[in-house]
């Protein structure tokens, strides 16, 4: 009887190794597909025109590190850093904080509709977010906020993300309310034990909710492409399409792949320095809520 139990063992664990080969098989495959076509770009940007049209599988015979000077001033691509800087930066504290605000709302504090307003809001995630589209850019024309940056800040901070607000919400649902009754005892306010007491300890959930946002907001296109019109306001998203626009009749591939390595510098280090931070804070927030 123990044989036969060990020789079904043996299987199952037989089985399991073949399959944990093939799922690391395919692993490997998908990182593989994403990998390369960064690595491709970035080693087309360093040659010539004429030797990307002749090959574009080829190396470089000599490394043309000029492109990437092409691109910065060719494009504009200072003045659209610096455009984005100011977006994602203004955007990315407001918008964290009125989202933590919203989620201690939603989740510590009891009002009458509180339910209600929970359902509309999930409600919201089977709803196609175009949808919304046209409300939204006649209520900015009418408010005067297109063609601004300013207005652009304003119509994504207060554009809830229901996604972060079901992350947040639940990571601070799940600490302990005796924290805000001690400070009520002692004379808090209630922005007061929002500020000094829910906020430090969910700070692992607004951390991985702030990384969100900055990636979603560098990489915004489709908003500031409809809200701005004026070339000197433009983002950096907004900017690398117009320069892909020229490639109909320019044909200068290899300063464009240069300016899309500039872009993708300030994403692929938020992502090396706080990969951990948000793989801990959006399990946290999973776990937790």
């Amino acid at each position: 009887m123990s044989q036969i139990i060990a020789k079904k063992v043996a299987i199952i664990e037989r089985r399991r190794s073949v399959m944990d080969l093939i799922w690391r098989v395919l692993l490997f495959l998908w990182g593989l597909s994403i990998i390369f076509p960064v690595v491709w770009i970035l080693v087309q940007s360093l040659r010539s025109n004429a030797d990307f049209f002749q090959n574009i599988w080829g190396v470089p015979t000599q490394f043309q590190w000029r492109n990437y000077y092409e691109a910065w001033t060719g494009y504009n691509i200072g003045k659209s850093m610096l455009n984005t800087l100011y977006y994602v930066g203004v955007g990315l504290v407001l918008g964290t904080f009125l989202t933590a605000l919203n989620a201690y709302a939603l989740t510590r504090i009891t009002f009458r509709g509180r339910k209600l307003i929970w359902s509309i809001i999930m409600l919201s995630l089977f709803l196609p977010g175009i949808n919304a589209l046209i409300p939204q850019y006649i209520l900015m024309k009418t408010l005067h906020l297109t063609n601004n940056l300013t207005g652009l800040i304003v119509l994504d901070s207060f554009g809830e993300n229901v996604f972060f607000l079901m992350l947040l919400g639940g990571f601070m649902s799940s600490l302990p309310k005796d924290l805000e009754e001690s400070g009520y005892v002692d004379g808090a306010t209630l922005f007061q034990v929002f500020w000094r007491i829910i906020v430090p300890l969910s700070t692992p959930g607004i951390v991985t909710v702030a990384i969100f946002k900055f990636l979603g907001l560098y990489n915004n296109f489709l908003g500031p492409f409809i809200y701005l019109s004026d070339p000197a306001k433009y983002t950096i998203g907004v900017n690398m399409y117009q320069a892909n626009m020229r490639m109909s009749y320019t044909a200068d591939w290899v300063t464009m792949f240069a300016g899309v390595m500039i872009v993708m510098v300030p994403s692929i280090i938020i992502y090396i320095l706080f990969q951990r931070r948000i793989m801990e804070g959006a399990t946290l927030g999973a776990t937790k809520g």
